[in-house]
């Protein structure tokens, strides 16, 4: 499935537009940074097999959801988190969601050798 329909997804801004969306009144009040495959080779990450992820961002803009793409329209990413929280409090956002649904968190199993080894 499309990850953008999985999100719930509808429409897309360039960054640059979000100073005006601001200004305006129109974006909410948090973002929601999502791991997304990685489009774009660069920032020194090029190796697309090592490094498969990026994080995304989607901002509420008249209460759609938006995914934030670049001046050329590709979808933004960051290869870093800490990059990342610069960039959102550059855009006027203090909070935001994070949600990583392509990759495991963890051994799953760990909890259970823990308590057989109690």
């Amino acid at each position: 499935m499309d990850q953008d329909v999985a999100l719930g997804v509808q429409t897309s801004v360039t960054q640059s537009d979000m100073e005006s969306l601001r200004a305006a009144g129109r974006l909410g009040e948090y973002a929601v940074v999502y791991r997304t495959r990685r489009n774009q080779q660069g920032g020194g990450f090029g190796d697309q097999d090592n490094r498969p992820f990026a994080w995304g961002v989607l901002i509420y803009v008249d209460l759609v959801l938006a995914r934030v793409n670049s001046a050329r329209g590709h979808g933004r990413e960051w290869n870093s988190l800490d990059r990342l929280e610069a960039w959102l409090r550059q855009q006027g956002f203090w909070y935001w969601w994070t949600r990583n649904d392509l990759e495991a968190l963890g051994d799953p199993t760990q909890g259970q050798r823990d308590n057989e080894e109690e």
